[in-house]
């Protein structure tokens, strides 16, 4: 669709030259580019209302030398080119015909697309599916805190983010939002590594060696401590959790319904027209021959 709708910008903009190949005496001419003219009244609407006259002069200035460009390459292409390349009332009309026809079932599907998915449906296409769900890199389960040297109570810090008691998982919380410069305390949630690398100032040759060999995790730079807690992780080429991979799953789930529905779409507007004998198949030797 992309690349459809890049092309007619193109059309429209070889279709906005003037072809005329003489001077028009009943318009007033701006410029010339070889064998076509730009006129006063092309330019009209290209100004808004109330810009400043120094600005309106420039933004005519830049329109005409741009409409020169495209005219000379377009009067290039025209002459280097034949007639049957030339032709474009075919792309126009396939391009139209796509264009209707792809608004059409973006507004059925926004209309009926169910887009509930259950977790069951999302848990069964997993189990059935495990083969395409291969981790392409290390994940994480963490806590981590970034926090400056100076800041108060670093030493209770050290206990709480290491702990799992609710309390002290209320302090940590707590401490974070007073005093952290960064943090992130959501461990039921995975993450990439590489992401914490970005955060993390840790140096490791070896990621999977450095993440089963590591659980608690503090360094420093010049002005900051940096206090890591790795709760859990999955080390890249085995199975990708089930909770890493459920919004990947629920859109895969509803694009196949997406284009079930499409499908279903297309089959009944060609079951109904075919019960109402709105189709017609001619004799074969006219397309024969």
């Amino acid at each position: 669709m992309k690349h459809k709708i890049l092309f007619l910008f193109s059309l429209l903009l070889i279709c906005s030259c003037n072809t005329a190949s003489e001077k028009d005496s009943n318009r007033i001419a701006i410029a010339k580019a070889d064998n076509e003219y730009l006129y006063k009244d092309d330019i009209m609407d290209i100004v808004p209302q109330g810009i400043p006259t120094k600005d309106s002069a420039d933004l005519i200035r830049k329109y005409i030398d741009n409409w020169i460009r495209e005219s000379l390459v377009k009067q290039k292409a025209e002459s280097n080119l034949t007639d049957e390349q030339k032709d474009v009332e075919k792309q126009l009309r396939d391009y139209r015909n796509s264009l209707i026809t792809y608004t059409y079932e973006k507004e059925l599907v926004k209309q009926k697309l169910d887009t509930v998915v259950a977790d069951s449906e999302i848990e069964e296409y997993y189990n059935n599916n495990q083969s395409d769900f291969e981790l392409k890199d290390n994940i994480i389960k963490v806590v981590y805190v970034k926090v400056d040297k100076k800041a108060p109570g670093i030493e209770k810090l050290k206990k709480w983010y290491k702990s799992d008691n609710l309390k002290d998982r209320e302090q940590l919380a707590s401490y974070c939002h007073q005093f952290a410069s960064n943090f992130y305390l959501d461990d039921s949630s995975w993450l990439l590594f590489d992401d914490l690398l970005k955060e993390i100032p840790i140096q490791t040759y070896n990621k999977e060696l450095f993440l089963q060999n590591n659980r608690f995790v503090e360094v420093s730079d010049s002005l900051n401590d940096y206090f890591v807690n790795i709760k859990g992780f999955k080390i890249r080429n085995s199975l990708s959790p089930l909770g890493f991979e459920k919004d990947n799953i629920k859109n895969i789930i509803l694009n196949k319904r997406k284009l079930q529905l499409i499908s279903k779409m297309k089959e009944d507007v060609y079951n109904d027209a075919a019960n109402n004998k709105k189709i017609e198949i001619y004799s074969d030797e006219k397309y024969k021959k």
